[in-house]
């Protein structure tokens, strides 16, 4: 599908009475941590704080890398991974995970973390009623990477997904590596030999290393209503992770490590996987935490574009990526039941199916956030677009990002809203109410207006017939 070429940014929607206002963090591309209020205005820029993500803090202080590893000899790994404050003042920071000397580079120490981290306070790293994550003293769970070799996936070195927690003092209390859990991961047999001829490989100066899994988020289950009725797979220390290449979301046991609780890597077994639908390529998957409406429930953006392992196919024929959509969904789902309580997809967003479902599409990257008075705040990322709708799906608040990296793109990896009170060096904003453009007569300087010189009649011809026409929506 084609977009215009010329397309408002900044804020473009804000209904101060329905939204739930506060301050937006992003990572702004090539330029850092960004917070914005509900208008648009740049309250803070980190520069140069790279956001995989940002999160904000309490008291004003944000979390990010200082830099990517060459790229060369790595994919994705973040050096360090400081916490910073108001004033840009470095009072935490990790990097020792593994000492490495890359070609070209003095020997140091890499944090190697990507996608995800969580401090401790808060299981998903946004805001809810109650604690808050802490900007003192606090544990740190990290998404990092580990290189390995394992016959059993594929004779290729392997990109391997693995988690940490560290001390305020960054010694490694705890930690659990994807590679040793593969059999619990539901790979059928064609699924398997795909991964073990292409594990995904990524090339680099060295070679190629395979990205099997891609784990994209990680963030802990936190007190939830399963847990409290005796379900032990949602124990609050648990960990929730979410894997973009395989299609797996899944749940493991903070004490023996094994997974408890899995959706994917198929979706097209049970009559309750069928009813859900293909979950293709997600992000942020994680349980509403306690005090917010849905709180229990499963919250992911499920991306669609292409991922999986298994029976090649005309889209696929090889195998590898052989689940395609082209059009996203947000889906609040019931773990237990594995029922959809909430969605908001092309049809929700007003647009037709099929013919423009890819309107509402975002392939890579992108996140969701439940917000306090039951909204809930997306990240269509690979567009730079961040928006808050209601529980009626109608849109209060929209954000498209001016900004964008040496490649054109305005993507924004995640976006999390945060209370006003979370940034007390600045007084609450004052909020001034932006309509909906009314783009049929919006015209820029110097073209022609509305208004048209000529109109003739066609006898025996309604209106609307040719509109019809081509609007017609095959049958499923």
């Amino acid at each position: 599908m084609g977009h215009p070429t010329i397309y408002p940014t900044g804020v473009t929607v804000y209904d101060p009475v329905k939204a739930w206002s506060g301050y937006t963090i992003f990572p702004a591309p090539d330029l850092g941590a960004l917070v914005i209020d509900m208008n648009g205005r740049e309250v803070q820029l980190w520069k140069g704080l790279q956001g995989f993500p940002n999160k904000l803090l309490p008291d004003g202080q944000v979390i990010g890398s200082t830099g990517l590893r060459d790229p060369d000899h790595s994919y994705q790994d973040q050096t360090d991974l400081v916490q910073v404050d108001w004033e840009g003042n470095i009072v935490w920071r990790f990097s020792r995970l593994e000492y490495l000397t890359d070609p070209g580079h003095e020997p140091r120490w890499y944090a190697r973390q990507h996608h995800d981290f969580q401090r401790e306070g808060s299981p998903v790293g946004y805001y809810a009623p109650g604690p808050a994550p802490m900007n003192h003293g606090g544990k740190t769970l990290l998404l990092v990477h580990q290189d390995v070799r394992n016959p059993k996936i594929s004779d290729r070195t392997l990109l391997d997904d693995k988690l940490i927690e560290v001390s305020w003092e960054g010694e490694i209390l705890w930690s659990w590596r994807a590679s040793e859990h593969f059999d619990e991961l539901g790979f059928d047999d064609a699924a398997k030999a795909v991964l073990f001829r292409n594990p995904n490989l990524r090339k680099l100066a060295t070679g190629s290393i395979g990205d099997w899994l891609h784990i994209n988020s990680a963030s802990l289950v936190g007190a939830n209503r399963h847990f409290d009725a005796g379900d032990a797979r949602f124990h609050s220390d648990n960990i929730i992770w979410s894997s973009r290449e395989a299609n797996i979301i899944a749940i493991i046991d903070r004490r023996t490590g094994n997974i408890t609780w899995r959706l994917g890597p198929n979706y097209n077994g049970s009559e309750r996987e069928r009813a859900l639908g293909w979950i293709i390529g997600q992000h942020h998957p994680h349980i509403i935490p306690r005090g917010l409406p849905g709180e229990g429930n499963l919250l992911v953006f499920d991306n669609g574009g292409w991922a999986g392992y298994g029976e090649p196919n005309p889209a696929s024929p090889t195998g590898r990526h052989n689940a395609r959509r082209d059009y996203s969904r947000v889906l609040e789902i019931d773990p237990v039941s594995v029922e959809i309580v909430w969605q908001y997809t092309p049809v929700e967003a007003g647009f037709v199916v099929p013919l423009d479902a890819s309107r509402f599409y975002s392939p890579f990257v992108s996140s969701a956030q439940r917000l306090p008075n039951g909204n809930t705040l997306i990240t269509e990322g690979s567009d730079g677009r961040i928006f808050e709708v209601t529980r009626d799906h109608e849109l209060v608040w929209e954000y498209i990002s001016p900004y964008r990296n040496k490649r054109g793109l305005n993507m924004i990896y995640r976006a999390y809203r945060a209370p006003y009170a979370w940034v007390p060096q600045r007084p609450a904003p004052d909020e001034t109410p932006i309509d909906r453009l009314d783009i049929s007569g919006f015209r820029v300087p110097g073209a022609a207006p509305p208004a048209r010189e000529r109109e003739i009649v066609v006898p025996g011809v309604e209106p609307d017939q040719q509109d019809a026409a081509f609007c017609v929506v095959p049958s499923s």
